[in-house]
């Protein structure tokens, strides 16, 4: 850029003292004071000038930034359109590649458990007097050392409106049990929720917990006597939850029924209804509480359990008919301002009532029965259990439980009509069976808890076994958590 070396102000004052210097010569006064005004006008020309310089030195700076500013944008824009079109490429690319086995990430766990059990009594021999079924997932359990149930877990949501989940119970004998295999709905609406499959169902109050979750080693007598130990069925359940500030839910389940108190039937249709209610709520900021009634109705055919009759043979009894059982259940939990961390109380109690009738063959070859025989049968029988776990301190827990079992009246027809007497069917004699257990746990953190439970059982007649069983439960991996 030119840049003047005089400007317009300046030359005209040059002219007008030129033009004086021409008309007279100046004195010394007017020498001297020529001479400051020259002086003084060439500071103001350096100032000028330095103020130009600076103006363009700022100039051509923002000019840089103006070119560099434009080439950067250009660059960006490039760099976007390539990375635009390499994610295209890369997506174009996975579409036409085979989905890989690791696309999913599922929630996996691992329940470890295992006992070791002091039984007085055989467990071979255990039964429930007065109740069928007997043995089975019904006794105590193996003398000595013995491998839990090992539970695989799998869960994840499908997409936004399902979850999938499945438990594989691995047997300590060898083989696979599929405890739970299910999808649920996740976005219904309206407090309505969705599950098929195979599944604990939600009657009574322990049932849906699987064993792991427990608070004592094995199930309430009430569970063995009335539901085989628990009750899970193929099937589908529909619950619906009120839009309330008090919990309140109910909801339903229709199945094959293949477990007791039922049996496959092997037809279309469904053989099992469930039908259950809960409520509950918070009393202050420290107590919580649920209350529940349920109701089971089957219709077993050819439900077989086995005897030993008056001869000492061993026989099998067969129940064909109607079985209806109602459960009411609650649970009250205490734990100061909500914080169960340190102390916690609950107090848990069910009751149950059952009524079966129909009819029950035998093919003992005792009396006029001749090995094929059968008669009317018609029982009402109830039992109950309630127990209370107190956490006195961190990690530490001390719980009581007391079951009984109400005999109630059992009326069997070819023991009524003189075919086959009361003797020919010993598992069937009045008896109201009891037991008390004590346990103490310890739980070094949320994934592992060990514990001591004492029991004194009277379920046999005339027997008392006095059971000691240490155990172990480890958890690995990801778990939900609890039901309330």
């Amino acid at each position: 850029m030119f840049t003047p070396r005089y400007t317009p102000l300046a030359l005209a004052v040059s002219f007008a003292l030129a033009a004086g210097a021409a008309q007279a010569a100046p004195d010394a006064d007017v020498a001297r004071e020529m001479k400051q005004m020259r002086e003084q006008l060439q500071q103001m020309q350096r100032a000028y000038e330095q103020r130009i310089a600076a103006l363009e030195g700022r100039l051509a700076q923002a000019e840089t930034k103006a070119v560099k500013a434009e080439r950067t944008a250009v660059d960006a824009s490039a760099t976007a359109g390539e990375a635009k079109a390499s994610a295209e490429s890369a997506q174009a690319s996975r579409s036409r590649e085979p989905v890989r086995a690791n696309a999913f990430n599922p929630e996996i766990s691992l329940i470890l458990t295992g006992t070791y059990n002091n039984l007085k009594k055989d467990p071979n021999s255990y039964q429930i007097t007065g109740f069928t079924p007997t043995l089975g997932e019904v006794g105590p359990g193996s003398r000595s050392f013995s491998l839990g149930e090992t539970e695989l877990v799998l869960s994840a949501n499908v997409d936004p409106n399902w979850r999938g989940v499945a438990i594989a119970a691995l047997k300590p004998e060898g083989g696979v049990d599929m405890e739970n295999a299910y999808i649920e709905s996740l976005g219904l609406g309206r407090g309505f929720n969705f599950k098929a499959g195979r599944f604990f169902s939600s009657l009574g109050y322990l049932n849906e917990q699987h064993a792991h979750a427990w608070d004592f080693v094995d199930a309430p007598l009430a569970y063995k006597a009335f539901l085989g130990n628990q009750f899970g069925q193929d099937g589908v359940q529909l619950r619906w939850l009120a839009p309330t500030e008090t919990f309140f839910e109910i909801g339903a389940e229709a199945g094959r029924g293949q477990s007791f108190p039922s049996t496959d039937r092997n037809k279309n249709g469904t053989t099992t209804g469930v039908l259950f209610a809960h409520l509950g709520g918070d009393v202050g900021p420290s107590n919580a509480w649920r209350a529940g009634l349920s109701y089971l109705g089957t219709s077993p055919k050819d439900r077989t359990y086995q005897d030993t009759d008056s001869l000492g043979a061993a026989v099998d009894d067969t129940f064909s008919g109607k079985s209806r059982l109602w459960i009411l259940d609650g649970v009250w939990k205490w734990a100061p301002n909500g914080n169960p961390s340190v102390t916690n109380f609950t107090l848990q109690g069910e009751y149950f009532r059952r009524t079966e009738s129909g009819t029950l063959a035998s093919n003992s070859a005792a009396g006029a029965c001749g090995g094929d025989c059968s008669g009317s049968y018609e029982s009402k029988q109830s039992g109950w259990y309630l127990q209370g776990v107190y956490q006195f301190m961190p990690r530490w827990r001390a719980g009581l439980r007391h079951d009984r079992l109400d005999y109630g009246t059992v009326d069997i027809g070819l023991a009524k009509n003189g075919i086959l007497s009361g003797s020919d069917f010993p598992i069937m004699a009045s008896h109201n069976p009891t037991r008390n257990s004590v346990m103490f746990d310890y739980s070094p953190s949320e994934f592992s808890r060990f514990r001591l439970q004492l029991a004194r059982d009277q379920s046999g007649l005339g027997e008392t076994d006095n059971q000691v069983f240490l155990q172990y439960i480890q958890s690995l991996g990801t778990h939900g958590a609890h039901k309330f």
